[in-house]
C-alpha cells in the first residue's frame, strides 16, 4: 500500500469516472441512431461503423452534425412510450376514457331514487328489470 500514493488513487477514480462516462455517451449516441426516423438503414449502419471504428472523431462529429435534434427525439420516444403505457393501462382496466357506471352503481341510484320518492316501487321495479335484462340474457 506504500508504494500506491493517494494521488494516484484519485487519478485512477479519475480515469474510471471518464471511462464509464465515455461508455455512456456512446450507448447514447448508438441509441440516438437507431431511434431516428430520419435515418435509413445504410445510413444508421454507416453511422455505427463510424462511432464504434472512430470513436472520439465519430461522437464529436455525430454530436455537431445530429447533436440539435437529439432532444427531440428522445422527447417524441418518451411520449411515445407514455402514450402506449396510458393505453395499456387503459385497456387492463377496462375503460375506454369515459367513466360508464356499473349496473350496481345503477341500482344504488334508483334504489336512492326510491327511498326518496322520486320513483315509485312500480317504476323502480321496471328500471331495475331494465337494467338487469341485458345480464340475465348473456348467462
Amino acid at each position: 500500500m506504500d508504494d500506491y500514493p493517494l494521488l494516484n488513487l484519485f487519478l485512477t477514480m479519475l480515469w474510471f469516472f471518464l471511462f464509464i462516462a465515455w461508455i455512456w455517451l456512446l450507448v447514447t449516441l448508438l441509441t440516438d441512431v437507431f431511434r431516428s426516423d430520419d435515418l435509413n438503414g445504410w445510413m444508421k449502419a454507416l453511422w455505427t461503423i463510424f462511432i464504434l471504428v472512430l470513436p472520439v472523431l465519430g461522437a464529436l462529429i455525430y454530436l455537431i452534425v445530429r447533436g440539435s435534434s437529439m432532444t427531440e427525439r428522445m422527447a417524441r420516444d418518451y411520449q411515445r412510450r407514455d402514450e402506449a403505457f396510458r393505453e395499456y393501462v387503459r385497456d387492463a382496466a377496462g375503460t375506454d376514457g369515459a367513466s360508464t357506471p356499473s349496473t350496481a352503481d345503477e341500482l344504488s341510484k334508483l334504489a336512492r331514487l326510491r327511498d326518496e320518492g322520486v320513483l315509485s316501487p312500480d317504476e323502480f321495479a321496471a328500471q331495475k328489470a331494465k337494467l338487469l335484462q341485458p345480464h340475465q340474457t348473456a348467462a
